[in-house]
């Protein structure tokens, strides 16, 4: 029962504009979050079909129901995968069953379709070619990708192999492939469940968009370095951090909620990560100067968002321009103050910034900015396979998208200390308190030496070591 009141609390909040719907489902300290988002999302894609059954069969009259938490009783019983509760609202919700069926079939006949889906006005429909394919990312910590691959083999699933363009990730069925740009990730149909799959709840795969691997994969800290996740729960970036680390090194990782810091706990344990050192403090008042921290050279910085990545998050015409205008410059502003702070640790080699967030408010302009007053950092040119960029002239940033990557909306910086630039007295700059940014042009800046076209691209292992040390450590090479 806890799900469908929490659910309904927080499409009421979403409804109200109280906030980002990501944002309200992982402030809401719930226990199984994945199950939460999943049913939210779905019931906010159907609320308007939800909302017709329910004025025409009188359920809020009938049942004394309030009108959210009728909708997510009501998905779950029509449209879902059956009601996950008990007792009292199971037993209203099935005694009206028959006639709500009735009402969703009545529908479909009217609009001359077969499919829940098709009820669905088209701009909110994703043809089943375009849905996102279902990406599991293999734990390293605990077993190998080829050892996934057999036992999936063992479990009825049929391995194609390794993808070799975007074509390959549209899967229907029982089958799967190795990811097209990132090795440890295995792409599976969309509808692949796996919540109940020994793997999943082995902490053998993690269940974690292909977008949302880049951060780490990008960073790439060496075994045996000291890093900083900046930002870190709910933990699936950190856990991939230490996985690319072997557990060797230092893992700090902060976020100001003590709840959802226990509950990434639980995930970095199931997982087998043990190089972590957990703080539930506010990154910005972490001094970068405290011994505990020189030796950090990778921080990955992932901060709070508008969540306009999201898929069930896009194209919500109701959302008023202005107070949205007003909270992306509220966004950007702490979002430039975090990455400002994170370039402060004084032996930083790398650090990346990424949000899931499409609006260039948060992404390029925020990174334009903090450029134009670190005069010592440098973007690095990402993965050249990569087939959407940066919006222009940051294109070595990398962007995400539906269309385009089949994956969540998402954007990925990496900033370089810059060898040449790092004894070089820093510019002046309009050094701000709050990034001025509007929803216009971004700000202007002076562009960075970035590695030239000449030079090989810095892949994730290739690092450059421009820290202010005077002992270098021996990369190694990537595996």
């Amino acid at each position: 029962m806890a799900l469908y009141v929490k659910a309904a609390e927080i499409l009421e909040k979403a409804e109200r504009k109280q906030g980002a719907l990501k944002t309200l489902i992982y402030d809401s300290k719930f226990t199984n979050i994945k199950q939460l988002f999943a049913l939210v999302c779905e019931t906010q894609k159907f609320s308007s079909i939800l909302e017709e059954i329910i004025v025409s069969t009188k359920l809020l009259k009938l049942t004394k129901l309030k009108v959210h938490l009728a909708k997510v009783l009501l998905y779950d019983l029509l449209l879902g995968q059956g009601l996950k509760c008990g007792g009292t609202w199971k037993t209203m919700m099935m005694k009206h069953r028959p006639r709500l069926q009735a009402e969703l079939a009545r529908m479909k006949v009217k609009q001359g379709v077969s499919r829940n889906v098709d009820l669905l006005p088209a701009s909110a429909q994703q043809p089943e070619g375009d849905q996102l394919p279902r990406y599991a990312r293999v734990n390293t910590l605990k077993t190998t990708v080829d050892d996934v691959v057999d036992y999936l083999k063992r479990d009825s699933f049929a391995y194609l192999g390794q993808a070799s363009r975007l074509e390959d990730l549209t899967l229907k069925g029982k089958v799967f492939v190795r990811d097209i740009h990132l090795q440890d990730v295995l792409v599976f149909s969309p509808k692949t469940d796996f919540h109940d799959h020994f793997l999943y709840k082995a902490g053998h795969i993690i269940l974690q968009d292909k977008a949302s691997c880049l951060p780490a994969h990008l960073l790439s800290p060496p075994p045996g370095s000291h890093v900083i996740d900046a930002c870190a729960a709910p933990g699936n970036k950190t856990s991939h951090l230490a996985a690319i680390m072997k557990n060797q090194g230092r893992l700090f990782a902060f976020d100001l909620d003590a709840k959802r810091l226990a509950t990434m706990s639980t995930l970095l344990l199931r997982a087998g990560v043990t190089c972590q050192q957990l703080a539930n403090q506010d990154f910005l008042k972490v001094d970068p100067l405290s011994p505990k921290y020189k030796d950090v050279e990778y921080l990955l910085l992932d901060p709070s968002c508008s969540g306009s990545g999201m898929v069930c998050l896009q194209d919500d015409a109701s959302v008023d321009k202005e107070k949205e205008q007003a909270r992306l410059a509220s966004l950007a502003s702490f979002q430039l103050r975090c990455l400002n702070h994170g370039l402060k640790f004084p032996r930083l080699k790398r650090l990346v910034y990424s949000t899931c967030s499409v609006n260039s408010q948060e992404n390029e302009e925020v990174v334009a900015a903090c450029l134009q007053q670190n005069s010592g950092f440098r973007l690095v040119p990402l993965l050249p396979q990569w087939p959407e960029r940066g919006l222009e002239p940051l294109s070595q940033c990398l962007r995400a998208s539906t269309k385009k990557t089949c994956t969540q909306g998402f954007f990925v910086a990496l900033l370089e200390r810059d060898c040449e630039a790092g004894n070089a007295k820093q510019e002046p700059a309009a050094l701000m308190s709050d990034l001025e940014v509007t929803g216009h042009s971004p700000p202007a800046f002076k562009k960075r030496p970035a590695a030239s076209d000449e030079e090989p691209e810095i892949s994730p292992a290739g690092h450059t070591d421009c820290s202010p040390s005077k002992r270098k450590k021996k990369m190694p090479t990537a595996d």
